[in-house]
């Protein structure tokens, strides 16, 4: 019998074999206490609910999002909510992200740490255009220049200014993620994959030589952003208003970021995968194509994008690699969610999207 993920009370929650994600009279003195909203919470979750959990409150005419970690077993050091929110704490005003209202760092109100940020009235792009942001073909190109432009503002930040020069190391940034993922897969693979090891010895074997280091993202794609109806620039079209998922920032080599979202970005008569499911919606006409992504941002940053293939062929194995955890967490039965369900067979064809795109380096 399925369970609740949200209850009322602390009593309700104990009774049942696996803890819900919200227990709303604990919240709701949690928000009392700084002040956000009043009276009974009405909550519903939102984003595709395949990392950190988010949902959106609504008490007292106040809306407000909250995020938190996923129910366990986590991959070490995953899922740290209150090191994200830090990060948008210190990015607000330099970055276009959701300002965070409240943090809890303690266990003792959901079980987890979260935070709580602000509801940003905006929409993301996926799967499908929401009618809001659906736009004349002409216009859909802005979608990719504002990712574009946002990502290089990001890149562009000050560490020092922004106090956020102890998030990451980035010497030796590049091998440190191969290894790290090298030993993901080892612990949480559910079956032979030889198409990983032929990539991970590819990868290993022509780590490019890193440039400056800057703030990445590390989960940088359209899904991750929201848009607003308004016009952006001089063309016009929307606006990319917010930047969310901070979970994977660190620092290290920006074309990082632009290998992922180079590599999750759909064109007309690619085969489907795992993750350029998630912005089908960008092989509607009118979209950046994935060459004019990279010489924007070529453009925009004085940045060399010649060695971006390794970095695209990065983004691959790492999301493969990183979906077999969540296919790992499915098949343990500590999560039903249908998404974690298809990749019994999405994992392997990530792995060979990303053998051809090995292919053409």
């Amino acid at each position: 019998m399925s369970q609740p993920d949200v209850v009322a009370t602390v009593a309700q929650a104990a009774e049942l074999s696996r803890p819900p994600l919200l227990v709303l009279e604990p919240l709701e003195r949690f928000l009392d206490a700084r002040g956000i909203g009043s009276g009974p919470i009405t909550p519903r979750p939102i984003g595709d609910g395949h990392s950190n959990v988010t949902y959106a409150l609504e008490r007292g005419g106040v809306r407000v999002v909250l995020r938190r970690p996923p129910r366990p077993p986590l991959p070490p050091s995953a899922h740290d909510v209150v090191r994200e929110a830090r990060i948008q704490i210190a990015l607000a005003g330099r970055v276009r992200v959701p300002r965070v209202l409240a943090v809890c760092e303690e266990t003792n109100v959901l079980g987890v740490p979260f935070y709580v940020m602000e509801h940003v009235d905006a929409h993301v792009v996926g799967p499908s255009l929401p009618p809001q942001v659906d736009i004349s073909s002409a216009q859909r190109a802005c979608f990719g220049r504002e990712l574009v432009d946002a990502l290089a503002e990001l890149h562009d930040v000050s560490l020092a200014a922004a106090g956020l020069e102890d998030i990451g190391r980035p010497d030796g940034y590049l091998a440190r993620q191969i290894r790290r993922f090298a030993a993901l897969w080892e612990q949480h693979r559910t079956r032979e994959l030889p198409e990983i090891d032929q990539l991970t010895s590819w990868l290993g074997a022509r780590v490019p030589s890193a440039g400056d280091a800057t703030i990445v993202h590390g989960d940088y794609r359209l899904g991750n952003v929201m848009f607003t109806s308004g016009s952006a620039g001089s063309k016009g079209g929307p606006r990319l208003a917010a930047i969310l998922d901070w979970e994977m920032a660190t620092l290290g080599d920006p074309l990082a970021d632009v290998g992922y979202l180079i590599a999750t970005w759909a064109e007309p008569g690619d085969e489907e995968t795992p993750m350029l499911a998630l912005s089908a919606a960008t092989r509607m006409p009118g979209f950046s194509t994935r060459a004019e992504l990279r010489e924007r941002y070529a453009q925009r940053t004085g940045r060399s994008v010649n060695a971006l293939g390794w970095y695209e062929t990065l983004a691959l194995w790492k999301a493969a690699i990183f979906l077999e955890c969540s296919y790992a967490r499915y098949q343990a039965g500590t999560t039903d969610d249908p998404y974690f369900a298809s990749l019994g067979t999405g994992v392997p064809a990530l792995a060979q999207s990303a053998l051809q795109r090995m292919s053409r380096c």
